[in-house]
């Protein structure tokens, strides 16, 4: 491999998330395609950053292309489901989510993937991006994609890109600062997280915890007190009795000197080893509180993450959740106005240019402190969710640069707006989206920015393994027959597009039915009970049958549209037949399927 050069229609720098996607889009195109990644895993955020309780995009309508499938996957591998915590609807051994991004690549002849280098530079011809090299090699490559954790590309070509954050002056948005202040200041970015996976170790008694240097149990006290130390660990609970340590309030966010991360190599390592050493001391603080029958879980990730890293266990991911990197100049920019509904509704304004969509609420991370930001949750199936928002082709490109699209984070938006826009789901569409727009820039010899969005939203739509979403309808998942109509209609006619997220569609589908064809009767469970309405999205469930659970009181939710209309016309203390799943960290009953 040494000095060794490469040739391919698509190149794709960072093997996270979003790169993961777009890669594996992009060779089953038909491109020619090579992944460099750093790490030994694929997935980034949902793998070897350790977050595999992801948020966002949960409703079954929003279970598009490549996050769909993987959804999919991951409730056919993963002994015992996916219902074990409490922040998502979705939580798994991060193994098993590596495996699946894995599998995928090995499949395709036609992508080569190589791990274990970073970018060094970039090679340019004018204004066009041509090329990357690496340590021991170079690509050459018609389309170049910027999947990097923190938009490296972006510095090395000196392509415009933001880092921190914009005044209300810039794009008028309510929730950014007037002026710069010590928030701006201290905060230019969101704080990352190294997450560690803690395990249960029952009566037996857990390996030590030790202290890392400068351990401070001040900065955690309180850290789970308005939750109770069981409703703590069952967050981001995992199976086998493993957790998700990603704990926002006085946990293992860390922020301090957070923008040494684009300072230097040099910089960049020290502030990685105080942000790993500072989730070491969480859980050193969590056992020492909490008893010794909790530890670090053993050869959850690959041992050795980083050689200039002092923790060799496999208990922590291989690298930080980054939740904001620098973020492109792009020929336009999301801002907070664009993901929040629309007057009276509850989706936000349609991007006619929509490539992927999202529904996270707008969610920040400043260690220590609270910031407000314009409310875009809503109540939907029992439950709060986020407002439908679409991602715009025209972020991914640059204003001036040809031969390059991004693909992670590091997307035109804005700081405020980044708080939506950066979960896995939505990182996972915008990375299908730019790989399938790369091999058809390549099939078709043409810039991404000469490219008809058009074009690529169709052969999303029509996409043979993967079919993704660019309009977010609440009422319409890819496998029902009317949903390829609507979708174009809406394409067609983006003044139609309903403030409600409902499209006029006659519900007689035999969702059930549909779910027993496809063999997933086997995780629904029959439950008979009493229905009670708190409130018109607030319900709970009286069981009486099984024995088992008589009299136990749980909260309804449901991620299926027909299911949420049904309970919004049930009566209160009418007896009902439910097919669903229990999840006892949330103490939710999932809703697939009602009876009266």
């Amino acid at each position: 491999m040494l000095n060794q050069t490469y040739t391919a229609d698509v190149l794709v720098v960072g093997g996270g998330t979003g790169g993961t996607a777009a890669a594996i889009q992009a060779a089953r195109r038909g491109a020619k395609t090579i992944l460099v990644s750093e790490f030994s895993w694929l997935g980034g955020m949902l793998t070897s950053a350790g977050v595999s309780a992801p948020d966002g995009n949960e409703l079954e309508a929003f279970q598009t292309g490549l996050w769909g499938a993987f959804l999919q996957e991951l409730q056919q591998r993963q002994a015992g489901g996916l219902d074990n915590s409490w922040v998502s609807f979705f939580s798994y051994d991060p193994r098993v989510g590596a495996e699946i991004f894995a599998d995928w690549v090995q499949e395709l002849p036609n992508l080569l993937w190589i791990s274990g280098y970073v970018p060094l530079e970039v090679f340019q011809e004018g204004n066009c991006i041509t090329g990357v090299r690496f340590a021991d090699f170079t690509v050459n490559a018609k389309v170049t994609l910027d999947a990097t954790e923190l938009g490296d590309l972006l510095a090395l070509a000196d392509i415009s890109h933001r880092w921190g954050w914009e005044l209300q002056s810039e794009f008028g948005e309510i929730s950014a600062p007037a002026n710069f202040n010590s928030l701006t200041t201290k905060y230019p970015v969101q704080a990352p997280t190294w997450v560690v996976v803690m395990q249960d170790y029952g009566e037996t008694v857990a390996p030590e915890i030790p202290p890392a240097p400068n351990y401070d149990p001040s900065l955690f006290a309180g850290a789970w007190d308005d939750y109770g130390a069981e409703n703590f660990l069952n967050y981001g609970r995992l199976p086998g009795n493993r957790f998700m340590i990603n704990w926002p309030i006085n946990g293992n966010d860390y922020g301090k000197g957070v923008g040494r991360l684009i300072q230097s190599e040099a910089a960049r390592q020290e502030f990685q080893t105080e942000c790993l050493c500072h989730s070491q001391n969480f859980a050193h603080f969590i056992q020492n509180q909490l008893s010794r029958r909790y530890g670090l879980a053993n050869q959850v990730f690959p041992i050795s993450p980083s050689p200039h890293l002092p923790i060799d266990i496999g208990a922590y991911a291989l690298h930080p959740y980054y939740r904001e990197s620098r973020r492109l100049v792009g020929l336009t920019t999301i801002r907070e106005q664009d993901i929040l509904p629309v007057a009276g509704g509850s989706v936000a304004a349609l991007n006619i240019d929509a490539i992927a969509i999202g529904n996270y609420a707008n969610d920040h991370h400043y260690p220590g402190v609270k910031f407000d930001l314009q409310p875009k949750s809503i109540r939907w199936g029992g439950r709060w969710t986020g407002t439908p928002f679409t991602i715009p082709y025209r972020c991914l490109i640059p204003v001036e640069t040809d031969g390059l699209l991004v693909c992670e984070k590091n997307i035109s938006v804005s700081h405020i707006a980044n708080g939506a826009t950066r979960l896995q789901p939505v990182v996972m569409g915008i990375g299908q989206a730019a790989g399938m727009a790369a091999a058809i820039c390549a099939e078709l010899n043409c810039q991404p920015r000469d490219l008809p969005v058009r074009v690529l939203q169709t052969a999303l739509l029509l996409d043979q393994i993967a079919p993704a979403a660019v309009i977010p309808l609440f009422n319409l998942s890819p496998t029902d027959t009317n949903w390829l109509h609507w979708q174009r209609y809406y394409l067609d006619h983006p003044e139609a597009y309903p403030c409600s997220g409902y499209c006029p569609v006659d519900f007689d589908y035999q969702y059930f039915h549909d779910s027993i064809k496809t063999g997933q009767e086997q995780h629904f469970n029959w439950f008979q009970g009493i229905f009670h309405r708190l409130d018109q999205q607030d319900y709970r469930f009286s069981i009486m049958i099984p024995a088992s659970y008589k009299d136990l009181i749980w909260q309804l939710v449901t991620l299926r549209s027909h299911i949420n209309e049904q309970l919004q016309t049930l009566s209160h203390g009418q007896k009902i037949n439910i097919w669903g799943r229990l999840n006892h960290a949330g103490h939710w009953l999932l809703v697939e399927n009602t009876h009266c």
